[in-house]
């Protein structure tokens, strides 16, 4: 376990270095940003979830007084099928629109007003065609295809493919399933689905832009990525990453659905055409009919154990859907769903379909909160049909340290033992139920994110730090980089300041995703730190007339070792003019080995009213190993917020569309998120069993949290009508449809 008492600033709950900017309003989001002789950008969307564009006539739109600018997709570089192509046929369709609110045109005009008339002046000529909404629509004999030429990657290079609305296959197979299955004396077999949801971010996507042929042209856009917006939006338009400079504003939620571009590349061909600055900003409807949602799914799983518990064999098929165009979370569900327990023979299949709805993006923990929905039900199943303790069963079954996982990873130290133990010591699994009351326990596994990060740290003169990284701030990441920093450094937290530098001023960083912020960014904050500690030390050195190895550094103070001299940084700094100039330390990563993977267990209550349907949540409980809490009260805001999206996933949520393709709930009025009078408060409990590949011993805290809830949630209504829940939302019409189809 940790040990907080070699730790000054690690574990303490500092204000975040952000809270006086957005308490007051001074912190700038994506729509704050304006420029001298700004234009407003609007894209005209399609009425139609499936259609073919026979003809667009922009003559009358560019006619309008106040227009300046019209693009459709022709103005964009013509792009190959797949990757930069597909995202740049997502922005402005080009040939066929495939879904409801896909881009077809845009305008850029003197006022919102202007714009919005030249929207309704742009004339577009469809061909319909019929829509394909669903996994059994998209697989069924005979139906229509997205796209023509389009075949799954993964499959058998052997095999005769033939098109088909298929884009992704997957497997993961470990083992003889059918000897694990035979071995068994109970099985447990399910078919399960969830629906298409929304991040429920709160600020709409929103950006400026600026085009300069002579210079370098600038976005301003709310992002979980300027470096990803850099990179897209120049190979969208043929230029070359130089070209172009992203200056990240701050972001008002997005939970995976802001790591693609919506607006930038059409704001900056815009801004091309009129010659002047680009304004655009989606509306709550066209976040929800863009926005990238989270994927819906059907799966089928079974799991096999022993009659005194022993899990022999676990199977399933995944099939998510992708959206319109190629890539879905699937990979996230194979990996990750049965690599909780220690199981000798798996077999996971599974696909990434087309359909009429928007492209899928990630959303929190990607992939994984379906398909564990299906095998943590099933968990539950089985452990009450062998008469075991749900939380013993999962105990007996568990992964453990030193072995290797189904996915192919060897474990370190992990904390699911931990985890599991916690939660059935806590006092709400000692409690007991009322009537009505039912309860649901489910674990949750994410690998953890690595990938690349940049981060530098002047020192001032004064012997404060100014420490700048690549990273977006999400979740009050600033404030734990600055704790790691200062703890580092030796310096209290008042003298560290953190910024977000964009694309110019830092080493490239990947997107913040993936729960790899405070890993990996995080290392290279450390490892800046220590270059900045050994600049110091060589000073110090130096003015001793010792090596460097005859200094030490403690608490933020050199000490010559020979003579017990010590020098402060605050006298470091200031004479550093004079000693060899600025001191500062830089580093760039790539932190995949450290990588920490990460647990959680969540304890649902419920009570279940059997006339009406409706489901009330009593009490719950999210136990996660977090490595170390770098700021406790921000890990323990990351397992509430991603636990109670995980709840509205269960009970509320979902995209209706009509039988045309058409999306019916695009608000927050009819589209409904958990508010705060619906939950009662979410009970955290802090498990920190050190990652030894970090600094600091840190797992990622933010995907995990949102990967238990919708088995919790569904178990628990199960448990207390006594009837299986296979499909989400919990709404009353499904748990009705249950109670009703149990007898």
């Amino acid at each position: 376990m940790v040990d907080r008492q070699s730790f000054q600033h690690l574990g303490s709950r500092p204000s975040r270095q952000d809270a006086a900017d957005k308490v007051t309003g001074q912190a700038r989001y994506g729509a704050d940003f304006f420029l001298p002789n700004m234009l407003v950008g609007k894209v005209l969307r399609s009425p139609y979830a499936h259609a073919r564009i026979i003809r667009i006539d922009t003559s009358s739109a560019l006619t309008l007084p106040g227009v300046e600018a019209v693009v459709t997709a022709d103005d964009f570089p013509e792009l190959p099928a797949g990757g930069i192509g597909d995202l740049a046929r997502d922005n402005l369709a080009q040939g066929k629109v495939l879904y409801h609110g896909h881009g077809v045109a845009a305008v850029a005009a003197r006022s919102l007003t202007i714009a919005e008339a030249a929207l309704a002046l742009i004339e577009v000529e469809y061909e319909v065609l019929t829509p394909v909404m669903s996994i059994d629509e998209a697989l069924a004999e005979g139906a229509p295809l997205l796209h023509d030429d389009l075949t799954p990657a993964g499959s058998d290079p052997a095999e005769d493919v033939k098109p088909s609305n298929i884009c992704v296959k997957a497997e993961l197979i470990v083992g003889n399933v059918e000897q694990g299955f035979a071995e068994a004396d109970c099985i447990v077999e399910g078919s399960f689905t969830t629906p298409t949801v929304h991040q429920g971010y709160i600020e709409p996507a929103s950006c400026v832009a600026r085009y300069d042929g002579d210079g370098q042209s600038m976005i301003w856009t709310c992002t979980q990525g300027h470096f990803s917006v850099r990179d897209s939006t120049a190979r969208i338009l043929g230029l070359n990453s130089s070209q172009i400079r992203v200056i990240p504003a701050e972001v008002g939620g997005a939970f995976g659905g802001k790591l693609a571009i919506y607006l930038e590349a059409i704001a900056l061909l815009l801004s091309r055409k009129s010659g002047k600055p680009v304004k655009m900003t989606m509306t709550r409807q066209e976040t929800f009919q863009v926005g990238g949602p989270g994927a819906a799914t059907q799966t089928r799983i079974k799991i096999g154990a022993t009659k005194d518990g022993k899990i022999t064999a676990m199977q399933a098929f995944l099939a998510y859907e992708a959206g319109a165009f190629s890539g879905s979370p699937l990979g996230g569900g194979v990996r990750s769903m049965f690599t909780a327990y220690d199981v000798e023979n798996v077999c996971i299949e599974g696909i990434g379909v087309v359909v009429n709805k928007p492209k899928v993006r990630a959303y929190r923990g990607p992939g994984v909160p379906q398909a564990v929905f299906g095998s943590e039900s099933l968990m539950n199943e089985l452990a009450a049909q062998l008469g075991i303790d749900p939380i013993e069963f999962r105990l007996q079954n568990a992964i453990k340290e030193g072995v290797t996982a189904i996915n192919g990873r060897a474990f370190h130290e992990i904390g699911l033992v931990a985890c599991l133990q916690a939660a059935r010591e806590s006092p709400h699994y000692q409690s007991t139920l009322a009537a009505n009351q039912g309860r649901g326990v489910a674990v949750g596994f994410w690998g953890g994110g690595g990938n690349n990060s940049s981060a530098s740290i002047s020192m001032n003169f004064d012997g404060s730090a100014a420490v700048a990284t690549g990273s977006v701030d999400l979740s009050g990441t600033r404030t734990s980089l600055a704790m790691m920093a200062a703890e580092t450094l030796g310096l209290p937290m008042e003298r560290v300041s953190t910024s977000v530098a964009d694309t110019e001023s830092i080493g490239f960083t990947a997107s913040s995703a993936g729960s790899r912020t405070i890993i990996a960014t995080g290392m290279a904050v450390v490892q800046a730190a220590e270059n900045v500690i050994e600049t110091m030390k060589q000073r110090a050195a130096s003015g001793w007339n010792v090596t460097v190895e005859q200094v030490a550094w403690e608490s933020g103070v050199a000490r010559n070792t020979v003579t017990n001299e010590e020098m402060t940084v605050q006298e470091i700094c200031r004479t550093s003019p004079q000693t060899g100039g600025p001191i500062t330390g830089q580093s760039s990563l790539n932190a995949a080995p450290g990588r920490g993977p990460t647990f959680a267990v969540h304890i649902c209550d419920v009570k279940v009213d059997a006339e009406t349907g409706q489901t009330n949540l009593v009490r719950y409980t999210t136990v996660q190993d977090v490595g170390t809490a770098i700021h406790p009260s921000l890990v323990e805001g990351q397992m509430q917020g991603g636990a109670v999206q995980g709840i509205g996933w269960a009970l509320n949520e979902e995209y209706v569309y009509d039988r045309d393709g058409v999306l019916e709930n695009p608000t927050f009025l009819d589209y409904r998120i958990p508010l705060a009078s619906d939950l009662p408060m979410i009970e955290t409990i802090i498990v920190e069993v050190p990652n030894r590949s970090h600094p600091f011993g840190v797992r990622g805290a933010g995907e995990v949290p949102i990967i238990p809830p919708l088995a919790a949630v569904g178990s628990a209504v199960a448990d207390a009508i006594d009837a299986p829940i296979r499909s989400l939302p919990c709404s009353p019409v499904n748990v009705l449809q249950a109670i009703n189809e149990k007898g």
